[in-house]
């Protein structure tokens, strides 16, 4: 099988959301998961600005964290993942563990930025009622 075609099976078939984004911050990949976890399908989010999945109050520290990380070609979190607020279609919000990493060229010319994502709504809100009735 063309590596290609195996690599678009894998980002297609794994259980996590990968959303891949230019210099920008236009979504340029966007895997069936991300359809499920996120509610948008490719055709929605493909093109648009992150900004699709962000929640509002989280915008400013986003795109300075994500700026930073296009001009020095380095994550704060170094691949470390990290719990943070997303947005449903529908509005809801979400929480998700993220893992984000610069995608660069052999020279290390920053093309973008890749973040793999889970819901892990359930979980959390689980865990915070459990504290709650503690």
């Amino acid at each position: 099988m063309e590596d290609r075609l195996l690599a678009e099976r894998i980002l297609d078939q794994i259980a996590d959301a990968v959303v891949y984004a230019n210099r920008s911050g236009e979504i340029v990949r966007w895997n069936r998961t991300s359809t499920s976890i996120f509610g948008f399908s490719a055709e929605e989010a493909l093109g648009r600005s992150l900004d699709l999945i962000i929640p509002e109050h989280l915008r400013a520290s986003h795109w300075s964290g994500f700026n930073a990380a296009m001009t020095t070609g380095a994550t704060k979190l170094q691949g470390r993942p990290t719990l943070t607020r997303a947005l449903h279609k529908s509005g809801r919000k979400l929480y998700v563990e993220m893992t984000f990493a610069i995608v660069k060229v052999d020279e290390g010319e920053v093309l973008g930025s890749v973040a793999v994502a889970r819901d892990v709504t359930e979980r959390v809100e689980r865990e915070r009622s459990a504290v709650r009735t503690t």
